[in-house]
């Protein structure tokens, strides 16, 4: 299967708030980046991120800090990330909507519905 991405510039318009994205992201690494030869370095990379109009982190104890984010991308790490011009020193240049599922057109299926999906893209046996 083949899919067309289309990015999207994320000075020019963002996702809408829930959307999980493709989201290209700018940035340096830190000098103590667990890979010393690439410490200070610059990359661009793509990471999966949740577009939020305002994000909460969870708090698990009193001592975490209780700052709210807005619009934003959050990555399953809880790092936040803003669209260039924002706070921070790596920043979210272009996003993409993700593909939905082979051979349908959801981004989510469960129970007998994920099942009857899983199947009709092949001769496939549940996992």
């Amino acid at each position: 299967m083949q899919v067309n991405v289309e990015w999207v510039d994320a000075r020019e318009r963002l996702p809408e708030p829930g959307e999980p994205v493709a989201a290209a992201t700018y940035g340096i690494w830190p000098q103590d980046f667990h890979d010393r030869d690439a410490a200070g370095e610059d990359y661009w990379l793509v990471r999966p991120m949740v577009f939020h109009e305002v994000y909460i982190p969870m708090t698990f104890t009193e001592s975490e800090d209780d700052s709210e984010y807005y619009n934003c991308f959050v990555d399953s790490d809880g790092i936040v990330r803003y669209p260039p011009g924002r706070p921070r020193q790596e920043h979210v240049t272009h996003w993409a909507a993700l593909p939905s599922l082979p051979g349908t057109s959801v981004h989510e299926a469960a129970g007998d519905e994920a099942r009857s999906a899983f199947q009709r893209v092949g001769d496939h046996r549940s996992p």
